[in-house]
């Protein structure tokens, strides 16, 4: 089957009857250099459309380790013959376990079914000395000239819809296009312009207050950052956190939301208000630096912070196996007298277990569950049994993103001890934030209204 045929009544394709001998060291289509040639020329070529198909062999490491490097081999073989036969030659190992098509005079409408054709075949399984075993791959196409008409601008333009299918899971295609291009565009705004953002202090560091049903005051708060750039707006941590992570300026940014909740806290401290800790979101990334450890125990000798008033927020997702030293490192947190906290419990990332074998002293319940309160009976009742858990275990917990009173009943009547959310008060800065903690609701309640006023306006 070539690539300007498709045989659509067979169900699965087939592997070539006797595949080509194949070693990393000689790549298909002779390689990386001979695949920028070919981009090169097309690119240059006045008339000349189609789409560029990049494919990565996402868990070709994770076999590497299972079977071995010489079983591997083969299985490389084999992919690379059928490749080879689809694309007749129009193939190039770019690099690694990334393969790059040629699709001259296609659309992408072409290309896509194509790309279906390739995932549906690692669907299924590879045959290696009798025996099998799954490689899932992630496709990315762009079109050109459309969205490329210079290769540096094609390859990254292929990285990127790569990385947006490995966000959907093995064996998934994504295509560049206008929207992928606007979000491109945004996050290299946003990248660029975080370095002058911390030089000019231009980083707006905001703080959410929790409730403490059993005290009934205000006793915890979260730390929020956010930044203005002009032509994008309002950008949240949310989204400007992987950018960091990406563009290495994590450490950065990291470290200035440290220094900022050392402060906040030596001001609370110092003008007598009674809190249990100020807590701030900490990126995987940043729980792995070398230096960390250091800067943490830098800003609680700094600011004189007691055992307990400084937390650090974890999401689950840090507990993977892709940072396996996070455990080692909570465990030094906690012995330095950090409160940890873990964000989206019950999410189904980490097992609930593992609270069992990490020094967590609160969890964040997953906003999911709060949100669902009042049209899910099956959300409310695994909140219901989330909470209980952690009440017994004598984890304190928080729930999210309390935003009416029915959500407010429902988490009393199962005894929740935090709450947090636009219902009780939207985020503010440090110096509301200091007048609101350890406050009751109603001797807080004109500085709230005029903060939530702020938001509207």
């Amino acid at each position: 089957m070539g690539l300007f045929q498709h045989k659509k009544d067979k169900v699965q394709a087939e592997l070539p009857p006797n595949p080509p001998e194949f070693t990393p060291s000689e790549p298909v289509g002779e390689g990386r250099a001979a695949c920028m040639n070919r981009l090169e020329t097309i690119l240059g070529a006045p008339s000349s459309k189609g789409v560029v198909l990049k494919l990565y062999l996402e868990n070709f490491k994770s076999l590497n380790k299972t079977f071995g490097y010489e079983y591997c081999e083969e299985l490389l073989s084999q992919i690379t013959g059928y490749l080879t036969e689809l694309a007749e030659g129009n193939i190039y190992r770019y690099i690694g376990v990334e393969f790059i098509v040629v699709l001259e005079q296609f659309s992408e409408g072409q290309a896509s079914d194509l790309a279906d054709e390739i995932l549906e075949r690692f669907g299924n399984v590879w045959k290696i000395r009798d025996v099998d075993c799954l490689c899932s791959a992630q496709i990315g196409l762009c079109s050109y000239p459309g969205h490329a008409t210079a290769v540096d601008e094609l390859i990254k333009r292929l990285d990127l819809a790569v990385a947006s299918a490995a966000e959907c899971g093995p064996n998934q295609m994504s295509v560049y296009d206008s929207n992928m291009h606007t979000q491109f565009v945004r996050r290299q705004a946003i990248a660029m312009y975080l370095q002058t953002a911390l030089e000019k202090h231009e980083l707006e560091v905001r703080y959410r207050p929790t409730y403490n049903l059993k005290e009934g005051r205000f006793t915890r708060a979260d730390s929020y950052m956010r930044i203005f750039i002009q032509g994008i707006g309002l950008v949240g941590a949310a989204e400007f956190m992987p950018i960091a992570e990406d563009s290495g300026q994590i450490r950065a940014i990291g470290y200035y939301a440290l220094d900022h909740a050392g402060k906040c806290i030596s001001e609370l401290m110092n003008t007598g208000r009674e809190f249990d800790s100020i807590c701030i979101p900490v990126s995987p990334v940043l729980l792995v630096q070398e230096d960390f450890l250091e800067q943490v125990t830098k800003v609680l000798e700094t600011y004189q912070i007691p055992k307990g008033r400084l937390a650090l927020e974890v999401d689950d997702s840090a507990l993977s196996n892709v940072y396996l030293n996070v455990n080692i490192t909570m465990q030094e947190l906690s012995d330095m007298g950090v409160e940890l906290v873990l964000n989206n419990f019950g999410s189904g990332c980490a097992p609930v277990s593992s609270i069992l074998d990490l020094p967590i002293n609160t969890v964040k319940l997953e906003r999911m569950f709060v949100w669902q309160l009042e049209t899910n009976p099956k959300s409310a009742s695994i909140a219901g049994g989330l909470i209980q858990i952690a009440r017994e275990l004598g984890i304190h917990i928080i729930a999210e993103g309390v935003e009416t009173e029915n959500q407010l009943n429902a988490l009393n009547s199962y005894q929740c001890e935090y709450q947090q959310g636009f219902y009780y008060a939207p985020t503010m800065k440090q110096d509301v934030l200091i007048k609101v903690m350890g406050t009751t609701l109603d001797e807080s309640r004109v500085t709230i209204e005029e903060e939530k006023l702020k938001m509207k306006m």
